[in-house]
């Protein structure tokens, strides 16, 4: 964590130096697990594709686990009983960002000072979920402040500059619906995906976002791999089959939630 405290740093003549008492570090137990997709080619395929197979099959299975990676992020990130209550704010009724009398840029601007309060930086980090993307990009508090008189939708890049956040992402990522039925009732729409990054927006200051990256900063998240594990390898079955494989070890952890803000819709 960067020291922030202020100190007495002027020194008398024949003096002592003004000494630090330094901060007690602490420590976590670390866990972490084996993640792993193989993907099948027969020899039939392999022959007969029309495209560079096994490059394919590296491709889903390292698109899989970092599917994953990324939903074992968004859920530790949106769990409200992860951060204390001057770190999240659940909006509802009017105060929602679909309603055109709500205010995205004063509840951005609370949640950056309530984060600078805790760790003495704003957040440099913004990740929206998909449904709030489509709120913010139509809201007319937003659409109102841009320079450009013509008639348009709020881009990514605006938000950046109104909201003076560095990185802007949109959570886009979906996962199957393992739920949905295999009959589906004339007239009921049940989604095929469904989307990993909820109607919210979380704030947070990752270090080494705008640049190099030290240990002295205060740091939201981390996922903490194992050194080497992230590996490709394939292996042979029945003389016929081909298998592609890739293997990573790791597990994301919740550091520092005082340097994370969750904007969360009770409406949702």
């Amino acid at each position: 964590m960067c020291i922030r405290d202020s100190h007495n740093t002027e020194r008398a003549i024949r003096a002592k130096s003004n000494r630090i008492q330094p901060q007690d570090i602490g420590s976590i137990d670390v866990v972490l697990d084996e993640h792993d997709l193989e993907y099948p080619i027969d020899y039939r395929e392999d022959q007969e594709a029309a495209f560079p197979l096994r490059a394919y099959a590296t491709n889903v299975v390292s698109q899989g686990i970092q599917l994953q990676r990324e939903k074992m992020c968004a859920d530790i990130a949106q769990n409200v009983a992860n951060y204390a209550d001057g770190n999240k704010i659940a909006l509802s009724g009017t105060s929602c960002f679909t309603d055109a009398a709500s205010d995205p840029e004063g509840v951005i601007d609370d949640a950056k000072n309530a984060v600078r309060a805790k760790i003495a930086q704003y957040p440099n980090t913004m990740v929206i979920g998909a449904a709030a993307w489509m709120a913010l990009k139509r809201h007319p508090q937003l659409k109102a402040i841009l320079s450009d008189t013509r008639p348009r939708l709020v881009q990514i890049e605006d938000l950046k500059q109104i909201f003076e956040i560095q990185n802007v992402v949109i959570g886009q990522s979906v996962v199957a619906n393992e739920s949905k039925p295999a009959i589906v009732a004339p007239g009921t729409f049940v989604p095929e995906f469904l989307d990993i990054w909820s109607d919210n927006i979380i704030l947070a200051y990752v270090p080494g976002a705008g640049g190099a990256r030290t240990p002295y900063e205060p740091g939201y998240g981390y996922t903490l791999r194992k050194k080497g594990s992230l590996q490709v390898d394939t292996r042979t079955e029945d003389g016929k089959i081909e298998l592609i494989r890739q293997t990573d070890i790791f597990r994301p952890y919740l550091l520092g939630a005082d340097a994370g803000y969750l904007i969360s819709n009770t409406n949702a």
